[in-house]
């Protein structure tokens, strides 16, 4: 209904580029790929019968605050400040656009530099660029970046990093020539901690090595010993990688900074941003000063107009369309720049002690349930590592079972971790926030106590 064009201007403009008909344009796509026939589609609808049909639909989705949800792997519930919506949604800021005259968008740069700077300080990171697409694309970024400091060709990975995460580093580098993607079992034999096996790491690192990436909390919630990573890759001369799916942590644990990582990368979701039918989400990557020209994306920099009025301006754009394409360091177009100024006045808004005291609160209320649920009988926490506010729990039965049982009840216990891996699927991952009251673990405890044996 809301094209153009007529049956004669398609036919002038097909003419006019050496075509008969729509059809050519696919001709590049495989016939055997392409549906012969469309499915059995209803005929067009008025605006208002369109609007019923997607309110219809809309209607069957269960928003978050009517339910009890303790769910997480990497994308929280956490309360978002009304001064956040108040502030993103002016209309000024209301596009992750590019400005192509950027220097002329001073309020969206002053933002991605505002950004840019919270997220250094988070880190303990000299660096770090206009955000990224998500944490598992900024995994994918970061290590492309230490393929191409190093020179080497061969990538480790630990087994605690979200298996979303994984795949995505897969993917991207599925067609890289001699690339090969090691990884390190997560689960340590000797201590039960729920952390990376250093033993199994060693075997694998070798000069070859570009680098080693770890997640912390790692998928499990369980703290990852950092300092040990970030040594033994040096003793190599491989990069080493932190990966932050849940970025308050960094409320209560020490930045990987502290520890001398080369690279960190994560995930922002959680830092004003709400959960959304899995998205949109929100990346960051940060690093050392040394790898700046290394680093994908943009970045904004501070100086001073001509009037010597304080200033922003594009400082590095290493983008292929900014660039020639033999230089770039990577394609990544449009980034979350909305998700970012969320992110930006999130932090602001709280502030260092208020994102301390989130953060504690968290602490406090995920150890709380903890002792609360392992007390249960045929209930126990499998690992014996340091969490911060996500811990596993293995069940009597299938957790999916569990799952099915509460979701229907308006609870959401956690994510049942069979899923991902068949030998978890007794395992809950349980995470708390602090929207999660005393008396919504005290249900989740009552509940929970019907496959107590």
């Amino acid at each position: 209904a809301y094209i153009p064009h007529t049956p004669e201007e398609v036919q002038i403009m097909l003419s006019k580029i050496g075509v008969q008909n729509i059809e050519e344009l696919f001709d590049s796509i495989p016939k055997e790929l392409r549906s012969q026939d469309l499915p059995n589609l209803p005929g067009p609808l008025s605006e208002w019968e369109t609007l019923s049909v997607l309110l219809r639909h809309s209607s069957q989705n269960k928003p978050l605050h009517n339910q009890v949800s303790f769910l997480g792997g990497g994308q929280y519930d956490h309360h978002i400040p009304a001064v956040v919506d108040a502030l993103s949604l002016r209309g000024e800021y209301f596009s992750a656009y590019t400005p192509y005259q950027a220097e002329a968008s001073q309020g969206n740069l002053q933002v991605f530099f505002e950004f840019q700077s919270l997220i250094c300080r988070l880190t303990d990171m000299d660096v770090a660029n206009a955000s990224m697409y998500d944490g598992a694309t900024a995994l994918a970024e970061s290590v492309i970046m230490a393929l191409h400091i190093t020179g080497r060709k061969k990538v480790i990975l630990s087994s605690g990093i979200h298996p979303d995460y994984k795949e995505v580093v897969q993917t991207y580098l599925a067609n890289t020539e001699g690339v090969e993607i090691l990884e390190v079992p997560f689960l340590s034999q000797r201590d039960n901690l729920g952390s990376t096996d250093f033993q199994s790491l060693e075997k694998l690192l070798s000069e070859e090595v570009a680098c080693v990436a770890y997640q912390t909390p790692n998928f499990f919630g369980i703290l990852e010993d950092q300092p040990e990573w970030v040594s033994r890759a040096k003793d190599k001369g491989a990069l080493s990688i932190a990966v932050i799916a849940d970025p308050h942590s960094l409320s209560m644990v020490s930045p990987p900074g502290t520890y001398g990582v080369d690279i960190v990368c994560g995930e922002g979701q959680s830092l004003g941003n709400p959960l959304s039918l899995g998205g949109p989400s929100l990346g960051f990557l940060a690093t050392k000063k040394d790898y700046l020209r290394k680093i994908p994306g943009r970045i904004v920099g501070e100086t001073v107009d001509q009037d010597g009025k304080r200033a922003f301006v594009l400082t590095l754009q290493t983008r292929e369309q900014h660039i020639r394409r033999e230089k770039a360091t990577s394609n990544i177009c449009t980034n979350q720049a909305l998700l970012a100024l969320r992110t930006t006045i999130y932090l602001a808004a709280l502030g260092k002690d208020g994102f301390a005291n989130v953060g504690e609160i968290c602490f406090q209320r995920a150890h709380e349930a903890a002792e609360r649920l392992k007390a249960l009988p045929g209930f126990e926490l499998p690992f014996q590592g340091e969490f911060f506010r996500e811990f596993p729990l293995r069940c009597p039965c299938s957790s999916q079972e569990i799952y099915n049982s509460l979701s229907q009840k308006g609870i959401l216990p956690g994510i049942p971790l069979g899923q991902f891996n068949s030998q978890y699927d007794d395992l809950l991952l349980v995470a708390v926030t602090e929207k999660n009251s005393p008396s919504q673990i005290e249900e989740l405890v009552e509940s929970l106590q019907n496959w107590s044996h």
